[in-house]
């Protein structure tokens, strides 16, 4: 019978590895990652359509509001990616400890840069056996902190800063955020920054859905459906 225990601060890595199943992913968390995943999405294609306008639409200009519709759909994605990346923060706050995992790097630990070293050779096929993992592994966990905490972040403030024009001085969106325009220099030096953003963004989702699949097809424990269910499940019961 397989062995399914949620896990508490007390157990520890080793023997909690040693489960069949293990609740990880609590349901805010889980909510907060498909949202942004569509949000972004949805940012990604109606960003890439405002920096590079279709070349024509049928009938009068009067007629057409096309790409008002899209900068519509653009800034409202903005807003709700915003609102679950807050959400996210304070769920690091009082969720579990694998909440905090996008956010507080280990890296004062002889241990953790070992095994990051483990997974870069793992993940360049140099390893033959890969590790076993409740949360995310080491070099997951810096990816996530380098290209989305930080990339969202990026992403935030250089937009809300963009927005801020439209909402004119002494908005909220101004009094927050006008500061980022001056700092880069002018508003299109913020435009092109913000533009690279997205493709930054791009490539690190492409390479996490990359590697999401290899791992959940290769590693020795579940990933897609974790996400989906909360549940990690192992393919195994050898220690690591």
């Amino acid at each position: 019978m397989a062995l399914e225990k949620k896990l508490t601060p007390e157990n520890s890595e080793e023997k909690v590895r040693q489960q069949t199943a293990v609740y990880v992913y609590e349901a805010p968390l889980r909510l907060w990652h498909w949202v942004t995943v569509f949000s972004v999405l949805t940012l990604g294609v109606t960003g890439f359509l405002i920096g590079r306008p279709l070349p024509s639409v049928p009938g009068e200009a009067i007629d057409n509001y096309l790409m008002g519709y899209i900068r519509f759909t653009h800034f409202a994605a903005a807003y709700i990616v915003t609102i679950a990346f807050i959400g996210r923060i304070y769920w690091a706050f009082v969720g579990n400890h694998h909440a905090r995992e996008l956010f507080l790097l280990p890296i004062h630990r002889k241990r953790w840069w070992g095994e990051l070293w483990h997974e870069v050779r793992w993940y360049l096929f140099l390893e033959k056996t890969p590790k076993k993992y409740i949360g995310h592994n080491p070099l997951g966990q810096l990816s996530m902190f380098c290209f989305f905490v930080v990339g969202m972040t990026f992403m935030i403030f250089t937009g809300f800063a963009l927005y801020s024009e439209g909402a004119g001085a002494g908005s909220w969106q101004d009094q927050l955020f006008g500061w980022v325009i001056p700092l880069f220099g002018q508003s299109q030096d913020v435009h092109t920054w913000h533009r690279l953003g997205m493709w930054f963004l791009v490539i690190f989702i492409m390479t996490h859905i990359y590697v999401a699949v290899r791992e959940d097809i290769m590693s020795r424990q579940s990933l897609i459906s974790t996400m989906v269910g909360g549940w990690r499940m192992f393919k195994d019961d050898r220690p690591d």
